[in-house]
């Protein structure tokens, strides 16, 4: 799964990351065990239909089962908040009703004898499922989890399709279908459902038949010949056009609405490449019948990898100027295809061990960024998901965790951010092909099968011939990651230098590192052990160095102080040459006025990778009058001239700061350009320059579709100019939006507006806009008292003013925030 909360390294990941704490503090006295496998699922057969009225599905189904090992004479299935009619064991073709017992979560059955592990038996159960009658409790990763998801199914709102689609991950799946939902649990899949003719259907497997009947229904049978766990289950019905690519003759599609057709393969067509490039990474073939994947309304999460057939939110669906700006969808894409191996084909015993799933989908978004895009792009997702764990303030915990409050707190920046950090450096450390043939042997050993994190480092030390306990010690069982302090003392007369670093942590790590020694463009590598609470490092050399790059890969999972020179860095920056090299010297330079300091900056803006141009632009201190002026010229090239849109639109962002007119046309030039990002800041640009014109302009813009930064700033110039005309436009976008961060964004400039406008409906309907955002999220989710303080402003702002409506307003924002 893609947490929404782990999409982007924004404030949304910030406040996600500081949810409030339980008080409750029993949960740390409880083992989470490994569940015991007291039967075994072999196969599950089930039809159903469903009622858009009542929001209800019909099912039968009937699960085949064996004794794990132990025999038996009953079963035990999760089964939340059903009917249940009828319950029998399967005779030849007759049905012999069983005993049970349902308490509304569990069923209980008697069986009619006691079984062996020689033995299957088949069970039959009748039964309603009435998802919206079950009270569940979300999480900061999952909102919701009552498994079966009707949305729209009378088609009372015009602007929202009518859907169904399900999430089973964690134990979601036995919502609509009695199961052992549990994660260490295989079963083979036969579904029919039965629909309106005018939906088509999604679910795992090859679709097998369909069946019109009498009454303008339509029944479509899929079938999965392999085995998978319950919560990988998936059912989808809805209106969707169906795009479709192949790879080695197996079908890869993907079911959009209508309006993303022509773009569908603009956003998931690199999918038959990317799984070519994974079955050849691991040596594994993409083990499925087929690939599709669906994007659903009002999706609970990111996205979810559902054996063959994934499901994404609604953000994945963008349109041609979105993706004029990049698919921010492709490393969610990327993501759920690596779990097909990482989580489907191989899958986590348990939640303790989550890291076996989630991880390695996180990590292989740095290999597909590394693959398609090069080391510069890779390195550059690298440090956002390692700062992502970071702001996360998630020290604390272990990666393989036998004690939680509950398992959806499992998905967190430590079991994906952190998780993927690990592997990088565990990559870094046995080199890339024992890596690969690592992560080959471990799935091949475990093919649809269960895993914990012993067996991957089993299959490590199998291929390295190394005992890697120590890494597993400190990285899976431990918590935490090195803060370094590093310094440099040369001695000249010696020929040595002593690279004295200091561990600023009680625990101290065992860290593997190279150190290359920089004269000009020439370096000597030393590879070290750190392992102490300071450990010092003595480098002999002919001439003083130019550059001492401690960590020279730039791989570890580390905070650091690293006191190098302004020329130490400028070296750094021209030789070392890593992503991260260069960031860092950028951040150094950029504290510094020294001309030489300014000239790297400069040369940073010139850099081959446009991550690093965005970045030093971003790093830019206009306060600096020398730098302002030496910059200009390149910043006005880059706004006229850059090929990639984030960094022309990051420098007309800047040049509007200039407040030159002579740089009216080039604002003016971009406002109608195909990215929304470019318009937006030229849009920007024009109004510090002539904002009668960019008003006018924003009205124009206002009448079309907009969104990203066009619509942020549009948005914010008519709330500025006091034309309350633009709320219906803002009220209708932020209405139609996805929870994102792109919605958030929009969240301030709504704010302003409420607080500006005397009309007291528009006021209650931006404060109901503001909570149907926040109740997106579950009760103690950072967000949540986020946006209760933004409302709580807005009320004081309110009661400052004179206003007559006022009172009645801050009641009404009062009575929200209470709830």
């Amino acid at each position: 799964m893609k947490q929404l909360m782990i999409l982007a390294a924004t404030l949304i990941l910030n406040l996600a990351s500081i949810a409030q704490e339980p008080d409750n503090k029993e949960w740390t006295k409880v083992y989470r065990e490994t569940v015991p496998l007291i039967n075994d699922l072999v196969h599950t057969k089930a039809d159903v239909k469903f009622d858009y009225d009542k929001s209800y599905l019909y099912g039968k189904a009937w699960l085949t089962l064996k004794p794990h090992f132990y025999p038996t004479d009953s079963l035990k299935l999760d089964a939340k908040g059903m009917d249940i009619k009828t319950v029998a064991l399967v005779k030849g073709s007759s049905n012999q009703p069983l005993k049970y017992d349902y308490d509304g979560m569990i069923l209980k059955i008697t069986l009619d004898k006691i079984y062996t592990r020689n033995d299957k038996y088949t069970v039959f159960i009748d039964y309603v499922s009435k998802p919206n009658d079950l009270k569940t409790k979300g999480s900061a990763a999952i909102t919701d989890a009552k498994g079966l998801y009707f949305i729209n199914p009378k088609g009372t709102d015009p602007n929202k399709p009518t859907q169904i689609w399900t999430q089973g991950e964690t134990e979601a799946t036995s919502v609509w279908i009695p199961i052992i939902d549990k994660p260490n649990q295989k079963t083979t899949q036969e579904l029919s459902m039965t629909v309106p003719s005018k939906y088509v259907t999604l679910s795992n497997g090859k679709l097998t038949s369909q069946k019109n009947n009498s009454n303008g229904t339509r029944t479509d049978t899929w079938k999965m010949d392999l085995p998978h766990a319950p919560y990988l289950f998936f059912m989808g019905v809805g209106d969707f056009a169906i795009v479709k690519d192949q790879y080695k003759g197996k079908e890869v599609s993907y079911y959009v609405e209508k309006e993303y057709a022509p773009v569908a393969r603009q956003i998931f067509g690199h999918t038959p490449e990317m799984i070519a490039f994974y079955a050849k990474a691991l040596g594994v073939e993409y083990p499925w019948v087929k690939y599709s994947q669906i994007v659903g309304r009002d999706y609970v999460s990111g996205a979810m990898e559902n054996t063959t057939a994934t499901l994404h939110q609604q953000s994945a669906q963008q349109d041609a100027r979105e993706l004029k700006d990049g698919n921010i969808w492709e490393n969610t894409i990327a993501h759920e295809l690596f779990h097909q191996w990482f989580g489907d084909y191989v899958t986590t015993e348990s939640w303790s061990n989550l890291t076996l799933n989630e991880s390695f989908a996180n990590y292989s978004e740095y290999l597909w960024q590394e693959h398609k895009y090069g080391k510069d792009a890779a390195d550059d997702h690298n440090f956002a998901e390692m700062n992502g764990y970071l702001q996360s303030m998630s020290d604390k915990k272990d990666l393989v965790r036998f004690y939680y409050e509950d398992k959806e707190a499992m998905f967190d920046a430590v079991s994906y951010n952190k998780g993927g950090r690990i592997l990088h450096m565990l990559r870094n450390y046995v080199g890339d092909s024992a890596f690969f043939k690592a992560l080959h042997l471990y799935l091949t050993e475990n093919k649809f099968s269960t895993a914990e994190a012993h067996q991957l480092r089993i299959a490590f030390e199998k291929t390295t011939g190394l005992d890697l306990n120590w890494f597993w010690n400190q990285w899976y069982y431990g918590s935490g990651h090195p803060k370094l302090d590093i310094n440099y003392v040369y001695d000249d007369a010696a020929k040595k230098v002593k690279v004295v670093v200091s561990q600023k942590t009680d625990k101290i790590f065992r860290l593997p590192i190279a150190v290359d020694i920089y004269n000009g463009s020439k370096k000597v590598r030393h590879k070290v052990w750190l392992s102490n609470k300071t450990d010092t490092l003595d480098f002999e050399y002919a001439s003083h160095p130019d550059l001492v790059n401690v960590d020279a890969d730039k791989m570890l999972l580390v905070e650091k102080t690293d006191n190098k020179t302004l020329d130490n860095f400028i070296h750094q920056y021209k030789y070392a040459g890593n992503y991260l090299d260069r960031k860092e010297a950028i951040d150094f330079a950029a504290e510094s006025a020294d001309p030489k300091a300014v000239a790297l900056v400069k040369t940073a803006l010139k850099d081959k990778y446009d991550g690093i141009r965005a970045y030093a632009l971003g790093k830019l201190d206009l306060k600096n009058e020398q730098l302002t002026n030496e910059v200009e010229p390149i910043i006005a090239d880059l706004a006229a001239n850059d090929p990639k849109p984030k960094v022309k639109a990051s420098a007309l962002g800047i040049l509007a700061m200039y407040g030159d007119d002579k740089y009216k046309n080039v604002f003016e030039k971009n406002l109608n350009d195909s990215s929304y990002s470019v318009a937006g800041a030229a849009l920007e640009g024009l109004m510090e320059i002539d904002s009668a014109a960019a008003i006018s302009k924003a009205k124009t813009l206002a009448k079309g579709k907009m969104k990203g930064r066009l619509l942020e700033n549009v948005t914010a110039i008519l709330m500025a100019s006091g034309d309350e005309s633009g709320f219906d436009m803002i009220a209708s976008t932020f209405e139609s939006m996805p929870v994102s961060q792109s919605k958030f964004n929009l969240i301030q400039p709504l704010s302003v507006f409420i607080v500006k406008t005397k009309d007291t409906e528009k006021v209650k309907k931006g404060i109901d806009l503001i909570v149907q955002f926040r109740d997106a999220f579950p009760p103690n989710h950072g967000i949540v008292p986020y946006l209760n303080n933004l409302m709580n402003n807005i009320a004081k702002k309110k009661q400052e003013s004179a206003d007559s409506s006022a009172k009645e307003q801050v009641t009404y924002i009062q009575e929200k925030i209470s709830k």
